[in-house]
């Protein structure tokens, strides 16, 4: 086999995502998705399953949810968006945080294990919005 000298391996004690199998990321304004990440970990283990890895950006805007891949392909949810990473980058298991933008982790893969769930974080977002909203209508 030739070599280019590229090694595309991951680093030790890291799991390079496979780009078919790679999770979509759901982007949403930093305050809803702190209180989304909090509806989902109060309701985890009762009727839904926890929140998967979440990344932050360096500026602080936005919070990125790693959902299953082909959720970007039907996410229609107003104030945020959902893209493919096609594994871009990702790598789970090393202790680094990502660094593209001053991205890290605020619930990294090792601590929270598999990705979030759409369905549980479309509820979340939305409980997350109408508090917001009620907060700020009570100023």
């Amino acid at each position: 086999m030739d070599s280019t000298g590229t090694n595309f391996a991951p680093e030790t004690g890291a799991t390079a995502i496979d780009t078919p199998d790679a999770p979509d990321l759901v982007t949403v304004p930093t305050r809803q998705g702190l209180e989304a990440v909090d509806i989902i970990r109060r309701g985890a283990g009762l009727t839904a399953p926890g929140v998967g890895p979440v990344l932050h950006d360096g500026s602080g805007g936005t919070l990125g949810f790693l959902v299953p891949p082909g959720t970007a392909d039907a996410w229609d949810l107003p104030g945020s968006a959902c893209t493919q990473t096609n594994g871009r980058g990702m790598r789970f298991g090393d202790a680094a945080s990502p660094t593209a933008g001053g991205t890290g982790w605020l619930l990294p893969p090792e601590a929270v294990g598999p990705v979030t769930d759409p369905a549980v974080l479309r509820a979340a977002l939305g409980e997350a919005a109408r508090l917001i909203e009620a907060a700020d209508n009570c100023r």
